[in-house]
């Protein structure tokens, strides 16, 4: 198959005078991005960063940014005939990444490291890099889109392929980094992008996707912040929301809201009961695991910080009666209509036209203009705190 024009990637400059930098991490979609755009004639510059310390994730499958991963990307560079560098960012990973994703999983969150890595290192420290390099432009091969809106600004957009969309990942970028990015791979589907590959002759054609966070490759988050932050392994109690002392755990690191399997109460049933039981709330500061069952778990509203926009106009100008948007607050979840009402700098509310479920402090939350497929981003936030859908103010744990 023919790859699709992706010219031109900067109006009024030709492939031939305009440089592109590459992020290119070793898997098959910033391989194909790097080689499209090279048979498109761009002036392309490939860039891997190391950002951790490889251990036992060399040569593991399903980790992204190992140390095979790099090797990969080298040879996908020779092979396509580009320039290849790679930068040691591993400090400023481990700073700006995995410490805070180890401190805010011991403060009963979950925490969404991909946001920050995007956030405060491939799109600020590589951005700059980019530029340092000359380049015009600076690609990857995230499956989202970017084009130019009514205003004359660059605005994000989801994937075509809803099943591949990346778009809840990228909520931080900010409107002055869109000016240079390109994500040639919005309109693609998965399996053209792997026959492209094969059409390149690529040698990671047919390896397999990023399943787990790069840096914890054994899928054991707790692991992770055990090691990273032994100080807030704290054990404690796992109570009911009436108020029921039904267990103790070993650190609430070990769970997340939504969580039903492994809870450490033999069935995880509720004692008078047939119904399972699911952690509907975490709280670090006095080391409980509060369980319920499913229906409690239903969220009608949730609190924002560090909001972005990158929507029309600017934040501050939102009408204080809220704006009419579809939200999502898992990656895994589609966006559902909602209303956004800003508080302040920074801050706002998302309040659910019906109740969300397994919303969870320290995710995401993005908000789209609409609830379908190319639909544009308008920003996102993470999420502080969560209103039950069902008032529980009586039954909550209030000592």
């Amino acid at each position: 198959m023919a790859a699709r024009d992706p010219l031109p990637l900067v109006a009024g400059k030709s492939p031939a005078d305009t440089r592109v930098v590459v992020a290119m991490s070793g898997g098959v979609d910033s391989s194909v991005v790097a080689a499209m755009l090279k048979e498109a004639g761009y002036d392309v510059v490939g860039v891997t960063l190391q950002l951790y310390d490889h251990g036992a994730a060399i040569q593991r499958k399903g980790a992204c940014c190992a140390g095979q991963d790099i090797r990969d990307a080298r040879d996908v560079a020779g092979r396509i005939g580009v320039p290849h560098y790679v930068l040691d960012y591993e400090r400023r990973f481990r700073e700006k990444v995995i410490d805070g994703f180890a401190a805010s999983y011991a403060s009963g969150e979950t925490p969404v490291p991909c946001v920050a890595c995007n956030q405060f290192i491939k799109f600020a420290d590589l951005f700059e890099t980019a530029r340092d390099l000359g380049a015009d432009a600076l690609a990857t091969g995230h499956y989202v889109s970017a084009r130019m809106d009514a205003w004359g600004e660059r605005a994000l957009y989801r994937a075509k392929e809803a099943s591949r969309d990346q778009s809840y990942f990228l909520f931080a970028t900010t409107k002055e980094q869109l000016r240079l990015l390109r994500f040639p791979l919005g309109e693609f589907a998965k399996s053209e992008v792997r026959a492209l590959a094969r059409r390149y002759g690529l040698s990671v054609a047919e390896k397999p996707d990023s399943q787990d966070i790069c840096f914890v490759p054994s899928g054991r988050y707790a692991q992770v912040v055990e090691r990273l932050a032994p100080q807030a392994i704290i054990p404690g109690e796992i109570v009911h929301i009436d108020g029921r002392v039904l267990g103790r755990h070993a650190g609430v690191v070990n769970y997340t809201v939504g969580q039903r399997r492994g809870l450490g109460l033999g069935s995880s049933r509720s004692a008078n009961a047939s119904e399972p039981l699911f952690v509907v709330r975490i709280d670090a500061a006095r080391a409980r695991v509060i369980v319920g069952p499913h229906e409690a778990l239903e969220t009608s509203a949730a609190s924002l910080r560090d909001v972005n926009w990158i929507g029309p106009g600017a934040f501050a100008d939102l009408p204080p009666e809220g704006l009419e948007v579809f939200a999502r607050a898992r990656s895994t979840r589609p966006p559902v209509a909602a209303r956004l009402l800003p508080r302040g700098a920074g801050e706002a509310i998302v309040a659910f036209e019906v109740g969300e479920y397994g919303v969870s402090p320290g995710q995401a939350c993005v908000f789209y203009e609409n609830g379908g497929p190319d639909a544009r981003v308008l920003g996102g936030g993470f999420i502080q705190a969560t209103q039950p859908a069902q008032d529980q103010s009586a039954r909550e744990l209030s000592s």
